[in-house]
């Protein structure tokens, strides 16, 4: 038997619920009042399943959810609201909640959520709950030691080992492809291709032909036949980022892919069998989407079995400092500088900051640093002014740091000298386009490595010349940089 505790004010409600579940064999169904009745209950007893209302007195459903999962994280929480309110849904969810139905209930419904809660608590259930050990591709790893990004880690571990669908649900930044890529490389199927696509990116009419192929000739353009991501995944891991904007004839094609693992290519009458672990993520609300008839519910839950919700960096602010440092060696290899960390201010600033660009805003703006800061140390002046205002740093000179002016060159029939190392050539009486060309472009390159000490990174920056086309004119003109470097 099943213990499952039933929480509502609402004694007519609790009968319905009860009722509805005491239908199938293997329940056996307590009730609560409360919210605090509920999480006394929890502390004395053993359940399963709890189905929690969110409005109660006393203690709200959330804040009781909250003790519940402290208490005990197997336990099976399934959220109750009135309103389908979905800012409650996700802060659930967020919080370790496996689903919400709204009222009315449909029993139906019920029965199906309750259900399908089972068959995922059942898999996990399987699988020792050891610490997890993450294998990770290359240069590629999840980092966190907040107890959020641990529970993140443990999931992972455990969906690593069974074959399930996985809906990674988090803010745009934080991750989700990367923690596809934890669980493809810890799973029976990393030695399978991970394909990864962005749903958002595909127009619609092309849609089926990227997932499933096409056959020569399947419309006005297809001169040969194509494999499609399922095939070129085969035996490995589909990844479908941003899967909340699949179109509607899409959805109801990968829902038939999921349950018969068969598809048909656009063109052919043949059926292909499919070996493929599907792992989708989204930043949008699926739920709020299920009720305007945008996303389907079935695929929803089909996804759904076994949710990741990855918190923002606003949440998980202590793995900052960890995160930075493996950024910094990141870059140290691949622009080959060694800067060696961050000032103090540099670190108060990180610190106080929302991040509502989460991970990959972080990522941006130390690499917005490497290219501009010329000590070991990533300091103020380095970071990008738009990040500075966001945090209300006032810039009386946004290009402080690059102090020194350099002098104006001069145009005139005879020889313009620029500074003390450089002697600049250029003529009004040879009006020859190409060579005055090459002239203007050297002249201009010395000027601007004059302006910024002779440092690549800055002068590409400022200069607003792309760097590989600036050291690509820098060797076709013979000219050494760091002659103009007061170093």
């Amino acid at each position: 038997m099943l213990n499952v505790l039933v929480v509502d004010d609402d004694a007519g409600l609790r009968l319905t619920v009860k009722n509805t579940l005491s239908a199938i064999d293997y329940f056996n169904i307590d009730e609560a009042f409360d919210g605090v009745n509920a999480v006394e209950k929890v502390m004395k007893n053993n359940y399963n399943i709890v189905i929690l209302d969110v409005d109660m007195p006393r203690m709200t459903g959330l804040e009781a959810l909250k003790k519940i999962k402290q208490h005990d994280p197997s336990i099976i929480v399934i959220i109750l609201t009135a309103y389908a309110n979905v800012n409650d849904a996700i802060e659930a969810v967020k919080n370790g909640a496996y689903n919400y139905i709204s009222k009315p209930i449909q029993q139906e419904a019920l029965v199906n959520i309750v259900e399908n809660a089972l068959s995922a608590h059942k898999m996990v259930a399987d699988v020792a709950a050891s610490a997890p050990i993450l294998n990770m591709d290359e240069g590629k790893k999840i980092i966190g030691k907040t107890t959020q990004m641990k529970k993140v880690f443990n999931i992972i571990d455990r969906l690593s080992k069974v074959n399930t669908p996985v809906l990674v649900r988090g803010a745009s930044g934080t991750g989700k492809e990367l923690v596809a890529r934890a669980i493809h490389m810890n799973s029976g199927f990393k030695e399978g291709n991970f394909v990864a696509i962005n749903c958002s990116a595909i127009p619609e009419n092309l849609f089926e032909s990227e997932l499933f192929g096409h056959e020569k000739g399947a419309f006005t353009g297809a001169d040969q036949r194509k494999i499609g991501k399922f095939q070129f995944a085969e035996g490995g891991t589909l990844f479908l980022d941003e899967v909340g904007d699949m179109p509607q004839l899409m959805q109801v094609k990968l829902l038939r892919v999921l349950q018969e693992k068969v598809f048909t290519p656009v063109g052919s009458n043949r059926e292909i069998q499919t070996n493929v672990r599907v792992i989708a993520a989204t930043n949008r609300p699926l739920e709020a989407m299920i009720k305007d008839g945008s996303f389907r519910e079935d695929l929803y839950y089909r996804l759904n079995v076994m949710p990741i919700f990855l918190p923002a960096l606003a949440e998980r602010k202590d793995d900052i400092h960890s995160l930075t440092n493996t950024f910094i060696r990141r870059f140290n290899k691949k622009q080959d500088m060694k800067i060696t960390g961050i000032s103090g201010e540099v670190q108060k600033l990180f610190s106080k900051y929302d991040w509502p660009g989460n991970i990959r805003e972080l990522e941006n703006i130390i690499e917005h640093a490497f290219i501009l800061e010329d000590t070991n140390t990533i300091n103020i002046h380095s970071l990008p002014e738009s990040f500075l205002m966001r945090c209300g740093v006032e810039l009386t000179n946004p290009m402080e740091f690059a102090k020194e002016e350099a002098p104006a060159a001069v145009v005139e029939d005879s020889v313009t000298t620029v500074d003390r190392k450089t002697t600049f050539s250029f003529s009004t009486e040879k009006l020859d386009f190409n060579s005055q060309k090459e002239t203007f472009e050297k002249e201009f390159i010395i000027s601007a490595l004059v302006k910024f000490n002779g440092r690549i990174n800055q002068t590409a920056l400022h200069a607003n010349i792309p760097k590989k086309t600036l050291l690509r004119k820098i060797e076709k003109y013979g000219i050494v940089a760091k002659d103009y470097s007061n170093k």
